[in-house]
Formats: structure tokens, sequence, C-alpha cells
């Protein structure tokens, strides 16, 4: 074996750490949301932190066979807008957004 062409652990290091710290900011980047329904169905979603949130609306309404003007979905409380990101609202990863039906009439 020719030592010149092993390649030390001390060598290897700086890029495994640059590997590391792509991971960390690879998961920084993206949430794991999840979405809880009327009837307490947990759906999980991952997404980035500057995606709009429509595109989660839109995925949550395919599971579960809605329609988009049927399902509010709210935040600490507040309506969410299509046009949120979790990124404007501070959403942290694990946060739950609530689903809820539309429901017209009453007495």
């Amino acid at each position: 074996m020719d030592p010149s062409n092993e390649t030390s652990k001390s060598e290897q290091k700086p890029e495994d750490m640059k590997g590391e710290a792509k991971q960390e900011q690879s998961a920084t980047e993206h949430l794991n949301l999840k979405v809880v329904g009327a009837d307490n169905q947990d759906i999980f979603f991952k997404i980035k932190k500057s995606t709009r949130l429509e595109k989660l609306m839109h995925a949550y309404c395919e599971r579960t066979g809605t329609t988009i003007n049927s399902v509010r979905f709210l935040f600490d409380g507040q309506r969410l807008s299509p046009s949120n990101t979790p990124a404007e609202l501070e959403m942290e990863d694990g946060d739950t957004i609530d689903a809820m039906v539309e429901q017209i009439g009453g007495c």
C-alpha cells in the first residue's frame, strides 16, 4: 500500500461536516405540519417554509374528498389564506393546522 494514496480521516472530516451542515440546513427549510380535520383524523405534510399553503390545502382536500371552497383552515385560531407561507406565519416543525368544514344555515 502506498501511504500517499490513502486519505486520512482528518482530511475527510471537513467534507463530511459540509454534508451534515447541508442536511441540517435542509431540515430547517422543511416543516412537518399536521392537519386535523373535524373528524379528528390527522394528516401529516412535509413542506418547505417558503411554499404557499395553497399547495397543502389542495393536497388535504384531495386526500379527504372535500372541495377547497367547503373547508376553512385555521392556525392558532386565525384563518389561513392560500397565499400565506409557513415562514410568514412563523410556523415551527410539528405545528397543527385545523381544517373545519363550513356549515351554512342554522337557527
